[in-house]
């Protein structure tokens, strides 16, 4: 995956920066990038990621990982800076942060934290980088060589979190190897993230000891791993006098017994699912049902039922949903599948009813808005389709999935002009103005809508135009 994400973010980066993209520096003896020009150019970085095969478009994952990384962030020393936190698929341990508060973390290092507070503790670490503004201070050393340079740099920032080795080929494709020194994070920075990272853990309420056990885990890999150090380490060196300092850190402070949520349970097993064969996913989840091998019961079944549907055993899937739900657990991550192996087995009208208490019960899950969604357009309920859809818009009217879907159902309703619409502000949702614009001028010119509708598509194309126009 990295071989293929490099050349197209390093690209991508570049060509942000031709097109306007990025933020404008002002002044070149500024001594820092303010906090809109770091947030413009994260975006411009995820734009890329989230067209990248590696990008793993998972609405429950997604979900969790904010969701706990906002719990820290709460906590942080700087709560009013923005965050996203997203999940690439790579099988190597490792977590960055990007400029403008976008934290990555790869699913091999969900995979392979022992606990919650583990995974907390990288997050924490990630947070403290950007609360700090290290990554902003390391771009805006750079701001005298232009946009172009800047752009590479930040891509060769986030390279270097994946690969190191491929991080020093981009910087040399960009002509840019002086700044290779520039790319790790200094090692007073790591000590600052270290220190301000176990005081997040502290006041979140996850165990602070967790920091320094999974520093040193990480650090005896090293002896029997064949491949070299985890990749974790090669982007935050991991020294023994790290973990002491930690340990130092976390030495008064109460250990605590901090019970693993079920999200993060489901989470790892929807990953684990997800990772490997169908068929050999089946295989690890019915072994580790026969041997008890399990911290959660619901999740191990959970995982189960999910690589069932995959491998499309759908006799057997039925099954275990009977053994799934006979274990009470409420959760809309189990919701979802058992509408999914309804509909899979046919009985789509069992399935719309689960989707319909399960959005009730958790209006806040985007995965269960999109696949109910999904399955009554499919069930020619394209108007309801659209009132949910439009329901939900109104608390997040930036999600591009819902435009996608609302286009979908807008189709099927036979209303060219709306579906051409909500295509263009799926498109603007990522950053494709141009296209946006396109979408609005098909819509006008299929011109199928009433007076009202076209009037809205009209002054919706007059306000992308200028905006086009001020970024030329």
């Amino acid at each position: 995956m990295r071989a293929l994400l490099l050349p197209l973010l390093l690209s991508a980066g570049l060509a942000c920066a031709q097109s306007h993209d990025l933020p404008e520096l002002g002044d070149a003896s500024a001594a820092t990038m303010s906090p809109a020009q770091e947030r413009a150019l994260g975006l411009g970085i995820m734009r890329q990621i989230r067209g990248s095969p590696g990008y793993l478009d998972d609405a429950d994952i997604t979900d969790y990982l904010g969701q706990l990384g906002y719990r820290l962030v709460a906590v942080s020393p700087d709560s009013r800076q923005e965050f996203s936190f997203f999940v690439l698929q790579d099988s190597a341990i490792n977590a960055f942060a990007l400029p403008g508060g976008f934290i990555g973390v790869h699913s091999a290092l969900l995979l392979s934290a022992q606990s919650e507070s583990e995974l907390a503790a990288v997050l924490a670490h990630e947070v403290a980088h950007v609360t700090q503004r290290h990554i902003a201070r390391m771009i805006s050393a750079q701001q005298r060589q232009g946009l172009a340079s800047l752009a590479a740099v930040a891509i060769a920032i986030l390279a270097a979190r994946s690969n190191s080795q491929a991080a020093a080929g981009a910087i040399a494709a960009t002509q840019a190897q002086a700044l290779s020194d520039r790319l790790a994070f200094t090692r007073d920075n790591e000590r600052e993230a270290d220190r301000v990272g176990v005081q997040i853990l502290e006041r979140s309420g996850f165990d602070a000891h967790a920091m320094p056990v999974f520093l040193d885990r990480l650090q005896r890999a090293t002896r029997v791993l064949e491949n070299g150090a985890p990749t974790y380490m090669r982007t935050h060196p991991i020294t023994y006098e790290r973990i002491a300092d930690v340990q130092n850190r976390t030495f008064d402070l109460p250990f605590r017994q901090v019970p693993d949520s079920l999200d993060f349970h489901l989470v790892r097993a929807r990953l684990r699912a997800m990772q490997k064969d169908p068929r050999q996913a089946v295989e690890l989840f019915d072994e580790l049902l026969a041997e008890r091998k399990f911290s959660s019961e619901v999740a191990t079944r959970f995982g189960l039922q999910e690589s069932l549907l995959r491998v499309k055993n759908l006799g057997r899937a039925a099954e275990e949903l009977a053994r799934l739900k006979a274990l009470g657990a409420s959760h809309p991550m189990l919701a979802s599948v058992e509408a999914r192996t309804l509909a899979a087995l046919g009985r789509r009208d069992e399935a719309l009813q689960t989707y319909a208490r399960a959005t009730a019960d958790f209006p806040a899950r985007r995965g269960l808005i999109y696949e109910y969604s999904a399955l009554l357009i499919d069930s020619g309920r394209a108007a309801q389709a659209n009132a949910l859809l439009d329901a939900r818009m109104q608390t997040d009217p930036d999600d591009g999935r819902l435009y996608e879907l609302q286009a979908r159902a807008y189709g099927a309703l036979g209303n060219a002009m709306m579906k051409h619409r909500s295509l263009a502000e799926a498109y603007l949702s990522a950053g494709f103005l141009p296209l946006a614009i396109d979408q609005l001028q098909l819509a006008l010119k299929n011109g199928n809508g009433d007076f009202h509708d076209t009037s809205a598509v009209e002054a919706r194309l007059r306000e992308l135009r200028a905006l086009a126009v001020k970024r030329q």
